[in-house]
């Protein structure tokens, strides 16, 4: 039970990518199409940008959890602010369900969100030195175009992973990123798999659902699902969407983009 907040801390980073991309099977770019070189380029700009501007972020987080073969759930609630540095805090918490759920499951996963923003975040980005890129096409993200990029790990390492990531094509900032944990932490650990959606709030891309799915040997399966609502960045007025309503479906084994 130890290693489930752990494995999952890589998908609340930041993941900023470099202009490493792997463009040989890619179609050629159209009127309206960029070629994928310069859409990572973008990429980068957009997010250097974001982490240079940064803004303070507030929001409302759900976070449901189970671990279905012991019957077990819990669900937790709180407001989350982070500041312009990062630092994450939350405040008026209530939660409902299995002590367990509370201690070993929801309770490791904030631990690693704080570890995650300090020790873990310089070795877990997604880097040239990390991951290849590939583009695989454009897709539809709720009524918004998107760039699909295939992800994959350069080396087997903990916390790389292999998948997918989704450029918006107006301001190049990630809409979502899903996949498979390359090599898991722990030997209790069989899989780890996640989806990740973003909001494009006031310019900034922040989180707006995490679906993580662990398949582990002695407890069989563990989901965790958060939702962020009522976005607010800086003074703006907060952003609530309907859940689920706008978002492609999504399946932590196996993405959706087909």
């Amino acid at each position: 039970m130890r290693a489930l907040g752990t494995v999952v801390l890589f998908a609340l980073l930041s993941l900023p990518l470099w202009s490493d991309a792997e463009s040989t099977s890619a179609p050629a770019p159209g009127p309206a199409q960029v070629a994928p070189a310069q859409v990572l380029d973008r990429y980068v700009t957009a997010v250097q940008s974001q982490e240079t501007h940064a803004r303070p972020v507030s929001m409302d987080v759900d976070m449901d959890a189970k671990l279905p073969r012991l019957r077990k759930q819990g669900r937790f609630h709180a407001f989350r602010f982070m500041t312009r540095l990062g630092q994450i805090l939350y405040g008026t918490p209530r939660y409902e369900g299995d002590n367990t759920i509370k201690k070993e499951v929801i309770g490791r996963f904030l631990q690693a969100e704080r570890e995650a923003r300090s020790e873990y975040a310089g070795s877990l980005t997604v880097t040239p030195a990390n991951y290849r890129f590939k583009f695989k096409g454009m897709d539809d993200y709720g009524g918004r175009p998107v760039y699909v990029f295939e992800v994959s790990p350069k080396k087997k390492l903990v916390g790389l992973y292999k998948g997918e990531l989704w450029i918006d094509q107006q301001t190049y900032l990630p809409l979502r990123h899903w996949g498979e944990l390359v090599k898991n932490p722990s030997l209790m650990v069989r899989h780890v798999y996640f989806v990740r959606d973003y909001y494009i709030c006031e310019g900034v891309s922040v989180p707006r659902r995490l679906i993580s799915e662990i398949e582990t040997r002695l407890v069989g399966r563990a989901n965790l699902t958060i939702w962020y609502d009522n976005v607010s960045v800086g003074q703006a007025t907060p952003i609530t969407a309907s859940r689920g309503a706008a978002l492609p479906d999504a399946q932590p084994g196996g993405g959706s983009h087909q």
